[in-house]
């Protein structure tokens, strides 16, 4: 049997084109256009049919594996009755939960392929019954408006519940089992652009983890240079903002002028499925550069007025579009004001991470926006009049060296206080990390130059950081404005735009 795609393609290509029969020397050219027509509607036929991944419906009747497929049709089938006697009626909880355990040790020695192939019997093999789920609706639309609406609306819901959600339940119940529900969505998240196959088995996780990582689960837990060394670890590990670079490092940020606060679920009890690091100071922060100073003295927290949340991270990719950041910082301010009255300001030190990047493609119609008095004075800075795009990302490129009066500088600023308070995509933010905390109600506040001169942060910003300021009476009006399209900014953002 020939396993290579490309190989069986070749050679059925070649015995087709052996096979055709050769025109007469003397034929018309009209036969020949068509017997060539004829030839090459074959080849496509033969290219797309192995082009096509077959369905699992398709490899569950078969006999033989074809090209790539991972299991042959018998293990496939072996699977499906593994994975189809984990929901069985008669099977209680505790049992199913144990034989989904037992899947779960094959699919932990699988390759990827046959994870593939597992991923692909509970997409297509678990689907929600098609005709149940038509008979329902149509008995939900001709109740509209009667007494038996409700009783009609259960019917209905009860149909769009999928024999996956059951299994998918199924393999939560043992103690491991939410552990590896999380990892395997994480696995097929970089997959779903590939293969639509998977999207429903991406939703239906998706929509379960809502559910099962709401807030009311979770518990809000200090994390302190006291917790245990693995939960230590774990903040090393997922750090994603600001990267820890020692344990010198880490007990600075969990000094006794800072605090970390994590959520946690019963189910995976030793990981903080996202961290906050707090310092608590008598100001909003400019730079993070003093908060990682592992030499600086600490600040007297009982004179500390101001909360600046300098990092927050989400440790589960496969948790993707679950959202926590919300609660979190809620919950944190309550803590925090709890613990210490004097605080009266919730802010920010946050990154710009896609602000370089589209500066690249916007820096032209940021030109084009300028007055001639202010081309003018651009142009002669940069050494060029008038000045182009290149030129100005050329002089911006070392931000860092740029005086307080330089043309380049306040044109730099100007961009970014654009690119936070103007810029929409899909009527959100179009940065990731604005597009979080103004969802959660803060404003952008005020930008900071230089607030992060590590090779990270010029490269993703110029070394520009920003301050969002969580107004906790204005945290509704925020959202109410956002939600009309207008970023919520302070003044001096707002005479930065130049609008």
């Amino acid at each position: 049997m020939i396993n290579s795609t490309p190989e069986w393609i070749t050679r059925s290509v070649s015995r087709l084109r052996t096979a055709a029969p050769a025109a007469d020397k003397a034929g018309d050219k009209t036969a020949d256009k068509s017997a060539k027509a004829s030839l090459d509607k074959t080849v496509t036929d033969v290219v797309a049919k192995v082009a096509v991944p077959r369905s699992t419906n398709e490899r569950l009747q078969a006999t033989l594996r074809r090209g790539q497929e991972a299991l042959s049709p018998r293990a496939l089938r072996r699977l499906l009755a593994d994975l189809q006697e984990v929901v069985a009626p008669q099977v209680s909880e505790i049992e199913g939960g144990r034989r989904a355990q037992a899947v779960a040790e094959w699919y932990a020695k699988a390759e990827p392929e046959e994870r593939r192939d597992m991923w692909l019997l509970m997409c297509e093999q678990f689907a929600p019954d098609a005709t149940r789920f038509k008979s329902a609706r149509q008995r939900y639309e001709a109740a509209a408006g009667t007494a038996e609406e409700g009783q009609a609306e259960i019917s209905l819901r009860r149909a769009l519940v999928s024999p996956r959600t059951r299994l998918l339940q199924r393999f939560s119940a043992f103690p491991e089992g939410m552990r590896f529900l999380v990892d395997l969505r994480a696995e097929i998240l970089p997959l779903l652009k590939a293969d639509k196959r998977l999207l429903p088995l991406d939703a239906e996780l998706e929509h379960l983890f809502s559910t099962w990582f709401d807030v009311a689960f979770l518990e809000l837990r200090r994390l302190s240079w006291d917790s245990p060394a693995s939960l230590l670890e774990k903040l090393i590990k997922y750090e994603a903002v600001h990267d820890i670079r020692s344990w010198a490092d880490l007990k600075n940020r969990l000094d006794s002028d800072r605090r970390c606060y994590g959520f946690f679920h019963p189910r995976l009890p030793n990981e903080p499925l996202i961290f906050v690091e707090v310092a608590l100071v008598d100001k909003i922060s400019a730079s993070i550069t003093p908060l990682l100073d592992e030499a600086a003295a600490p600040v007297d927290i009982t004179r500390a007025t101001t909360a600046i949340f300098y990092s927050i991270s989400n440790t589960q990719t496969g948790l993707r579009g679950v959202s926590f950041g919300d609660s979190l910082i809620k919950h944190v301010v309550e803590t925090l004001t709890a613990e210490f009255p004097r605080l009266r300001t919730f802010a920010t030190l946050s990154p710009i991470p896609g602000f370089r990047a589209w500066l690249g493609k916007h820096a032209g119609a940021m030109l084009d926006r300028l007055d001639d008095k202010r081309r003018s004075e651009l142009g002669r800075a940069v050494g060029f009049e008038p000045p182009q795009a290149t030129h100005l990302l050329g002089a911006v490129d070392k931000a860092l060296e740029l005086d307080a009066k330089s043309p380049v500088r306040q044109m730099l600023l100007e961009c970014a206080a654009y690119y936070l308070g103007r810029e929409l995509q899909e009527g959100k933010p179009a940065d990731p990390v604005a597009r979080f905390h103004l969802g959660n109600g803060a404003r952008v506040e005020r930008l900071n130059w230089a607030g992060d001169p590590s090779s990270k942060g010029q490269k993703q910003s110029y070394g520009l950081m920003v301050n969002y300021l969580y107004d906790l009476k204005r945290i509704d009006k925020h959202r109410s404005l956002l939600a009309q399209g207008k970023v919520p900014v302070s003044g001096d953002i707002d005479s930065l735009c130049r609008d």
